[in-house]
């Protein structure tokens, strides 16, 4: 052959003859591929559209329907092959069961008395999903274990232990038992005027014929107990004020600085930034044992050099505090007791200092009270509450005194709501008073 007078040359031509020839051979095996998809189709349609057309036999009672499930599988048939591309085999017996609907309603209509058992599958699962709610904690159990083991002594060889012994093995109360019961509260550490406050009411109750026995006697004190230490005042809200102001005073050795480094580890637990201010510059070593504490909680602490002026130390510290946006700032006094005149001038004096460095601060006083003094706490809260406008009382150290009776007096007598108790060495030892709790913790172990 000649290839001369082609446009192309032989090797061309012959690349193009095999490309022209595996383009048709490709051609007709796809023809041949659809052909045999196609048919493989039309026999799943066909298996699809034979099944439903036995269902209509299988509902032979309902009579003159027929012609509506006679339509069903041919529309169905139709929708099923459309989706039979996208879909496995397995999906003509989901056509089946897609007749189930159907029937139901029409034996509901015909028979409407089996609609009962019919209903029953569907509160089952209602009833399945019932979950009961869990009963709350009991938080006051939780709070008198804790008190408990701190108030151990109070229980043990106090005044409480002494009136139980009075109460136990007796069936019914006489009036002879009234000196008995004197004694044991003149000698406690509530106070000569709540001691005389709680015999009285118990004379005029045991006139009546429900407080003769034991129990309601026993019940007559734990209830006015909790009804001394009960004082109308709000809780202390320390986001009220930014920053809230806090002034600590006591007498030294009352566990101030232990009480403000306990509360500062608190209030950092709960994300507030916390300062303190040193204002103890008197007493050796005061300030450094703050700065543990600071160290300790993450505080920030304000000191100045020994001897430095108390106020100007504390005003700097509230100063700082309210241009670093602290949440709360803690101010630790001194507590010579023995210089009483020049230690209340003092504290005066920096009370109204603190008024300068902050609006309306500070927002709280507190007095930390040693619970083993006894009665002399009561004089020294009254000492402190005649110089300072206090707003709250911290009794410390009552897991080692017996005299935890005290705090009774000090709420009856100065109606200053106690804030915190101190019945430890740890940080979870300093808690927040609850006169319930307390009252609870006090008596429990006299019911049992």
């Amino acid at each position: 052959m000649d290839f001369s007078s082609l446009p192309i040359g032989p090797t061309e031509l012959y690349e193009l003859i095999a490309v022209v020839g595996g383009v048709g051979v490709t051609g007709a095996l796809g023809v041949l591929f659809v052909r045999r998809a196609r048919a493989a189709r039309q026999r799943q349609i066909d298996a699809v559209g034979e099944a439903p057309t036995a269902l209509p036999r299988r509902q032979a009672a309902p009579k003159g329907k027929q012609a509506e499930p006679e339509a069903e599988p041919e529309e169905e048939a139709e929708e099923k092959g459309e989706k039979e591309e996208e879909a496995p085999p397995p999906r003509p017996a989901r056509a089946a069961a897609g007749h189930a609907p159907a029937r139901v309603r029409e034996e509901r209509a015909e028979e409407p008395e089996a609609e009962a058992p019919a209903a029953e599958p569907e509160a089952e699962p209602r009833s399945a999903q019932v979950i009961p709610f869990p009963a709350p904690p009991a938080p006051k159990e939780k709070a008198v274990s804790a008190l408990a083991p701190g108030l151990a002594r109070t229980r043990s060889s106090g005044f409480i232990a002494r009136l139980g012994e009075l109460f136990s093995g007796r069936k019914e109360l006489d009036p002879s038992i009234v000196d008995e019961i004197e004694k044991v509260l003149l000698t406690a550490d509530i106070g000569v005027k709540t001691s005389q406050k709680l015999l009285e009411e118990i004379r005029s109750s045991l006139t009546r014929r429900e407080l003769k026995d034991p129990d309601a006697a026993w019940a007559f004190l734990r209830r006015r107990s909790a009804e001394m230490l009960s004082l109308p005042a709000p809780e202390v809200d320390f986001s009220s004020a930014k920053p809230f102001v806090l002034l600590v005073i006591g007498v030294n050795g009352s566990g101030k600085t232990t009480t403000i480094g306990k509360l500062a580890a608190k209030l950092a637990g709960e994300g507030k930034r916390v300062l303190l201010a040193a204002g103890d510059t008197f007493r050796a070593a005061a300030a450094e044992q703050l700065e543990v504490w600071a160290g300790r909680t993450g505080a920030t602490i304000v000191r100045g050099k020994e001897g430095a002026d108390p106020s100007s130390v504390i005003f700097d510290g509230v100063k700082r505090a309210a241009t670093e946006s602290f949440d709360v700032a803690i101010a630790d006094t001194a507590g010579r007791l023995h210089t009483k005149t020049d230690l209340m001038q003092e504290l005066q004096k920096v009370r109204r200092t603190l008024g300068k460095a902050a609006p309306g601060a500070p927002h709280e006083t507190w007095l930390v009270i040693d619970a083993t003094s006894g009665q002399n706490a009561i004089a020294q809260a009254q000492i402190f509450t005649e110089a300072m406008a206090v707003s709250g009382i911290v009794l410390t150290k009552l897991d080692g005194t017996a005299k935890g009776g005290v705090i009774l007096g000090i709420a009856d007598q100065l109606r200053i709501p106690v804030r915190y108790v101190g019945v430890g060495e740890t940080v979870d030892d300093l808690r927040r008073f609850d006169p319930e709790e307390f009252v609870e913790a006090l008596f429990a172990p006299l019911e049992s």
